[in-house]
C-alpha cells in the first residue's frame, strides 16, 4: 500500500512539474516549426511568472493573471519577431539577449512596483490555481495536434518551415505566417511562467523558471517537433524533476546525499536523453534561414 501511495504522489507530481515544460515546449515548437530558431522561451516564461504574479496579486484572481501573462507573453515575443523577422537579426544571439534582458528588467519593474527586487507578494490560496493549468496543457496539446494535422493555417505553418518558397508561390506570405507563430510562442511560454508563479508556487521569485525554457526547448528537440511526442519528452524530464525532489535528505550508510548533486539530476537526464537521439531528429529544414 505504501508503494502504491508512493508511485501515486510520483506520477501527480510528474504531472504538475511537466506543466510548465509543456506550455513552453510546445510554444517553442509552433516557432521552429515556421522556421525561427526560439532560444527565448526563458525570457517569455520569466515574463509570464512576473507578469501573471503582479496581475494576480492585485486583482486577486488567478485567472486574469493567466491572461495578462499571456498578454505579457505575446508582447515579448512580438518584439523578438521584430528584431529577428523584419530585422534579420541572428536568432540565437538575439534569444540569448532577449533572456539576459528579462532578468534585468523584472528587478527593475518589481522594484517600482513592491520596492523590492526580490520575490512579489504571495497570493492567498484561493488566489492560485489547484489543477486548472495541468487541464489546459493536456487540451492544448490535443488542439495543436489536430490543427496542425487538418486545417490550412496550420499546414501554412508547416510549409513555412519545411518549404517557403513553395508556400510564397501559393500566394500566403511566409513572414505573416512566422510573425503569427513567433508571437503565439510567447504566449504559450508564458503561461508555461505563469503555472510557476500561480500553480507550483503562490508568488514569482526571481530566476525561477531555473533553466526550464531550455529543458523546454531539448523536450521539442526530443520530441521531434511534434505535439504528442513532446508532450512525452516533457513527461520523462518533469519525472527526472520529481525523483530528484525525494531523493533530497536521503542518506545512503548514515550519509546524507549533497543536495546539490540530487539537484543536477533533471539536467543530466536532458543531456543524457539528448546526447542518445539528437542525430536521429531532423529540425524543420527552413529553420534560420532567412528568406
Amino acid at each position: 500500500m505504501d508503494l502504491f501511495l508512493f508511485f501515486t504522489a510520483l506520477f501527480l507530481a510528474t504531472l504538475r512539474l511537466a506543466t510548465p515544460l509543456v506550455f513552453a515546449s510546445l510554444g517553442g515548437m509552433i516557432s521552429e516549426r515556421s522556421g525561427i530558431i526560439n532560444i527565448a522561451l526563458e525570457s517569455f516564461m520569466l515574463m509570464g511568472a512576473f507578469v501573471g504574479a503582479v496581475a494576480a496579486h492585485y486583482s486577486e484572481h488567478a485567472w486574469i493573471g493567466w491572461m495578462a501573462a499571456f498578454l505579457g507573453g505575446l508582447a515579448i515575443a512580438a518584439v523578438y519577431a521584430f528584431f529577428v523577422i523584419e530585422l534579420r537579426a541572428d536568432q540565437i544571439i538575439t534569444g540569448m539577449a532577449f533572456n539576459l534582458l528579462a532578468m534585468g528588467l523584472i528587478p527593475f519593474f518589481s522594484k517600482i512596483l513592491f520596492n523590492s527586487t526580490g520575490s512579489t507578494p504571495s497570493l492567498p490560496l484561493e488566489s492560485r490555481f489547484s489543477f486548472e493549468p495541468l487541464l489546459v496543457a493536456a487540451l492544448l496539446v490535443l488542439a495543436l495536434s489536430w490543427w496542425l494535422k487538418n486545417t490550412r493555417s496550420g499546414l501554412w505553418l508547416l510549409f513555412a518551415g519545411e518549404n517557403p518558397q513553395a508556400l510564397l508561390a501559393s500566394g500566403v506570405s511566409v513572414k505573416k505566417v512566422r510573425w503569427a507563430a513567433v508571437t503565439l510562442s510567447g504566449g504559450f511560454a508564458a503561461w508555461g511562467g505563469a503555472s510557476l508563479s500561480l500553480y507550483l508556487a503562490s508568488s514569482y521569485s526571481p530566476l525561477m523558471t531555473g533553466g526550464r525554457g531550455f529543458m523546454a526547448l531539448a523536450s521539442l528537440i526530443f520530441g521531434k517537433w511534434r505535439p504528442v511526442p513532446t508532450f512525452l519528452a516533457c513527461l520523462l524530464f518533469a519525472l527526472a524533476d520529481a525523483i530528484q525532489i525525494r531523493l533530497q535528505g536521503v542518506q545512503i550508510n548514515g550519509t546524507e546525499i549533497p543536495v546539490q548533486f540530487i539537484q543536477i539530476l533533471p539536467y543530466i537526464v536532458t543531456i543524457i536523453a539528448l546526447a542518445g537521439f539528437i542525430g536521429t531528429s531532423r529540425p524543420p529544414k527552413a529553420l534560420g534561414k532567412e528568406l
